[in-house]
């Protein structure tokens, strides 16, 4: 989590402004004279709006978060009215769960106006808010959104200097094959096991369990994907209760001690989103139990609840997933494998032509684009390289893949960077060296079975530090060879 890298210090960057972000939400609603249960509303809405929306553009990250209300204010309406109505309330639940995945066809637009519906309906259950309390939430929820974008989009453009990397797509398909379709229904039905075992478990906390089955499909494209997540999911929270029984029980919802422990898990919620999932989880649990702290309902029993409901939540979506539409992890692997080569020869490509004076060159995008397709890489190979994986030849080959493919980002970075530097000179080497890397990446994403390995050169001392990263990429491309094409069968070879 801490040595995971941060080009730019995006990441860095980004979670100091969503805690700028949520407590000046929290302060305005406080101002406007809210309740605290309309406080906490705006806090949450202010902090999904900067988690969720990712638009690769300034203007549609801004015209999505325009749109948020249109799909939060009606599900908060839905929610409170349906409150006092348990079988509608479930009923209007699932509904929303699968609008909320289904919407993710239409890309991050979708992606996150489905998930903030979901998220008010949500957290209706979590405050356990009544009609009475709507015009409130209305208002909390609308005067977050301004406040978030007001330090996202005014005091705090971070896209507007460095404009953010697309989103990798995600695999194709057609009909019920196609993956927001399929994935709607494993998340309605998983959701529908978690809301029916976790109802019996707990009339009032059975939400925690919809909640996981929800996210433990967010951003998973593969059986083996969903079932790590879900593991990791229950790994983080039980860390999270256990870090709550030591900090949030005693607090006693004291509210300045409380406040200055929910920011610092707002920003360990947002720099460790990408690298660790379980870190991730474990911020939310110990935030969550904060909340519960300053709503003075928290008590140990009430952790170890939060535990057994996200379990249940956590075998509903492994159940769902192994057992309706399942994709397998090898079907999906190597397609993201590709494209982070191919994002290797885009950028040494630009590089080069950075380096050689070309107008308009600029390789930081593709570095940053790279960094996304291998944290998809690494989701993708994560049930291979999985503790409890016993593929053990599988897992080598995976983490040699992991390891080989880190190194070709870094070699990127550095000269990603090096290509930054107005003072670098164009070497006439540099042509043959990026022809080079080219040719590498094409043999290695090219179909044929037995393919020429590129023979890297080894640096001189004196060769300028593009060449070096160029003849790093071509080290770190001839070693790749191995572990893709060594075994015809293996399923980092074959989709």
């Amino acid at each position: 989590m801490f040595v995971a890298p941060d080009p730019g210090r995006l990441r860095l960057r980004t979670s100091s402004r969503a805690v700028v972000g949520v407590a000046l939400a929290v302060l305005t609603a406080e101002l406007a004279g809210l309740s605290l249960t309309a406080s906490i509303t705006g806090g949450l809405a202010a902090l999904l709006a900067l988690f969720t929306v990712l638009d690769p553009t300034v203007r549609a990250q801004r015209i999505t978060t325009a749109l948020l209300p249109a799909a939060g204010f009606p599900v908060l309406a839905l929610a409170t009215t349906l409150h006092g109505v348990p079988l509608a309330r479930d009923g209007a639940f699932l509904a929303v769960v699968f609008a909320g995945v289904y919407a993710r066809r239409f890309g991050p637009r979708g992606h996150a106006l489905g998930i903030f519906g979901f998220m008010m309906f949500f957290v209706t259950q979590f405050l356990h808010a009544v009609p009475a309390q709507l015009p409130e939430l209305f208002a909390a929820v609308g005067l977050a959104l301004l406040a978030s974008a007001a330090v996202r989009f005014v005091l705090w453009p971070i896209e507007r200097r460095t404009p953010p990397a697309a989103a990798p797509p995600g695999l194709p398909g057609k009909g019920i094959a196609r993956p927001t379709t399929r994935q709607a229904f494993q998340a309605t039905l998983a959701c529908s096991f978690a809301l029916g075992i976790g109802q019996a478990l707990s009339e009032d906390r059975w939400y925690w369990a919809v909640g996981t089955a929800w996210w433990i499909f967010v951003n998973t494209a593969s059986r083996g994907e969903t079932l790590v997540r879900g593991f990791r999911r229950v790994v983080g929270t039980v860390a999270g209760i256990a870090a709550g029984l030591l900090i949030a029980v005693p607090l006693h919802g004291a509210p300045a001690p409380t406040a200055a422990l929910v920011a610092v898990c707002v920003f360990g919620i947002f720099y460790t989103a990408a690298p660790s999932y379980s870190w991730m989880m474990f911020f939310v649990t110990v935030m969550a139990g904060l909340l519960y702290g300053l709503l003075g309902v928290l008590h140990p029993g009430l952790l170890l609840l939060r535990f057994q409901e996200t379990a249940i939540g956590a075998v509903g979506a492994a159940l769902a997933v192994v057992l309706v539409l399942p994709v397998t992890t090898h079907a999906t692997n190597h397609a993201w494998i590709q494209r982070a080569l191919r994002c290797v020869h885009a950028a040494t490509g630009e590089a080069a032509a950075r380096l050689a004076d070309t107008a308009g060159a600029d390789p930081a995008p593709h570095a940053a684009e790279l960094e996304l397709l291998l944290a998809r890489v690494r989701m993708a190979l994560a049930p291979l390289v999985h503790p409890l994986s016993p593929f053990r030849a599988r897992k080598a080959r995976a983490r040699q893949v992991i390891a080989l493919l880190d190194e070709c980002a870094r070699e990127v970075r550095g000269l990603a960077a090096v290509a930054a530097d107005p003072a670098a000179s164009h070497d006439a080497r540099l042509a043959a060296a990026c022809w080079r890397v080219e040719a590498a990446v094409e043999a290695l994403t090219a179909g044929e079975q037995e393919l020429e390995r590129p023979t890297p050169l080894r640096p001189a001392a004196t060769e300028p530090a593009a060449l070096v990263h160029l003849h790093g990429l071509e080290r770190a491309l001839a070693e790749l060879a191995a572990p893709l094409r060594s075994a015809p069968r293996s399923p980092l070879v074959r989709a």
